[in-house]
């Protein structure tokens, strides 16, 4: 996927005067709230859930080395197989390898943002192998040609008309006068159109929301069904996972289970959650001959350690995007690669660059409600100030910017010329907004000034405020 997360200011000027794309977010953001707010009011423990969350991870991260080697070793007892790869070039080539194998002409899928991460629809089709996605948000987004823009609701930034449009195009088959009264009937045409492909394909590719050490097992996480179908009617199965997914046993499991679609949708659990271990054993009635996972890091052991080391807690819940002002009005093309909102703002800049990234960081208002909705309490605004403070030392900031930064520095390590300073300003932007109240031009600041006008300060500055309360204090004493 090309990143243009350099470009995110364009992108976002682009999104806000797009109104379909407004249309939809203004739709749909209420809905997240209102069911993850319920959900969450309706289990008293889910507070406790969140420490518990926590400090699994926390464990699984700092024994990370012995929860993949034991993890992989119950793989292969149960017949799969691991693939390590360092880079998104060897995860592809890691797939394109076992579908070749295997003669795949046709390959399922289910959702997955890693297959996202490493480009891989293209790279399969490169090879004459066809991918096809079968969760319907993924499914529309392909017959598109277009990106998700949302991690657990790809196609979140489109209406029904769109979807409507997309079909007649896409399914020259079916009759040009058919009528979609309602949103069963999408849901009835993707179904009918994917059962051939299902039945067809050589290979299936699931994604895994966690990865269980104790049994060597994928859980993924659905509401369609559609990755139940792709990882048992195809002779073989390929996991996608990053090596972050470990948890020790399926006791943590079940715990992080019960914040995750709490989190995401607002539901008590996902309508299918689908345990896969190994290939499919005598007895079984479905299920692989083949069992492969291919396990990613690119770039995620180097956050160990680091500042960025709690940002792989997350577990793709989307929450902090859901609750994001700036997402809201943005949607997640506008961040120009995989990862959106608080979550992509953190994530981004460690696997494609701070050079190349390092917009997202800088689009947040710092209120702190993704962290605060954050089930694996992921300091988001922390992680985000420390990218600002590695964008500005290797002065990848804007010069503006970093000269404005070098004048208030000098100010402020100056207490006396600071208080001045303010003083004066406040009573200049007092006189000027005098009659409005507001000001909808102000020089040195007309990248705030050009989207929303600025409240005049009234009264004096909080020093002197202060000053004077404390001095009462004293008094009062």
């Amino acid at each position: 996927m090309l990143a243009t997360s350099p470009a995110f200011k364009e992108n976002a000027v682009h999104a806000l005067a797009e109104p379909g794309l407004q249309k939809a977010l203004a739709r749909t953001k209420p809905h997240f709230h209102a069911k993850r707010a319920n959900a969450v009011a309706a289990l008293p423990e889910f507070e406790q859930l969140r420490d518990i969350g926590r400090n699994i991870k926390n464990h699984t991260l700092a024994h990370l080395d012995f929860y993949l080697e034991t993890w992989e070793e119950n793989v292969k007892r149960a017949g799969g197989q691991v693939h390590w790869c360092a880079t998104a070039e060897d995860a592809r080539a890691a797939v394109l390898a076992i579908c070749q194998k295997a003669g795949a002409r046709t390959v399922t899928k289910g959702k997955s943002m890693i297959s996202e991460e490493i480009a891989l629809n293209e790279h399969l089709e490169r090879h004459d192998i066809t991918p096809v996605e079968t969760d319907l948000g993924e499914y529309i987004l392909q017959i598109r040609n277009e990106s998700p823009s949302h991690i657990i609701a790809p196609a979140f930034h489109l209406n029904r008309e769109d979807w409507e449009e997309s079909f007649r195009h896409a399914h020259t088959d079916l009759p040009a006068d058919r009528v979609f009264h309602e949103r069963r009937d999408i849901m009835t045409e993707a179904r009918t159109e994917l059962r051939a492909r299902f039945l067809a394909a050589d290979v299936g590719i699931t994604g895994a929301n966690f990865l269980i050490a104790e049994t060597g097992s994928s859980v993924i996480v659905t509401n369609e069904g559609n990755g139940d179908l792709t990882q048992t009617l195809p002779r073989v199965h390929i996991v996608l996972a990053s090596i972050e997914k470990l948890v020790p046993t399926i006791e943590d499991t079940i715990s992080l289970l019960r914040l995750l679609a709490r989190s995401a949708t607002g539901q008590d659990f996902s309508v299918y959650t689908t345990f896969s271990t190994g290939v499919r054993r005598a007895d079984d009635l479905d299920g692989p001959a083949e069992y492969h996972v291919v396990l990613l890091d690119n770039g995620r052991s180097a956050m160990l350690g680091s500042p960025f080391q709690e940002m792989l807690r997350c577990i793709r819940c989307a929450a902090c995007m859901n609750h994001c002002p700036v997402y809201s009005v943005v949607g997640g093309h506008a961040y120009g690669w995989v990862y959106p909102g608080p979550m992509g703002a953190v994530l981004t800049p460690t696997l494609i660059g701070i050079d190349q990234a390092g917009n997202l960081p800088n689009a947040s208002t710092f209120c702190g409600k993704c962290e605060s909705v954050c089930p694996m309490k992921i300091p988001l605004p922390k992680m985000m100030r420390h990218w600002r403070e590695r964008e500005f030392e290797r002065h990848l900031s804007p010069q503006a910017v970093r000269t404005n930064l070098a004048l208030w520095g000098f100010v402020a390590r100056r207490p006396g010329l600071y208080r001045l300073v303010t003083r004066i300003g406040a009573a200049a932007l007092g006189w000027l907004g005098r009659r409005r109240g507001r000001l909808s031009r102000l020089p040195l600041a007309s990248g705030w000034t050009k989207g929303r006008d600025l409240p005049t300060p009234e009264g004096e500055t909080f020093f002197v405020r202060y000053a004077r309360a404390q001095r009462r204090g004293r008094g009062a004493a």
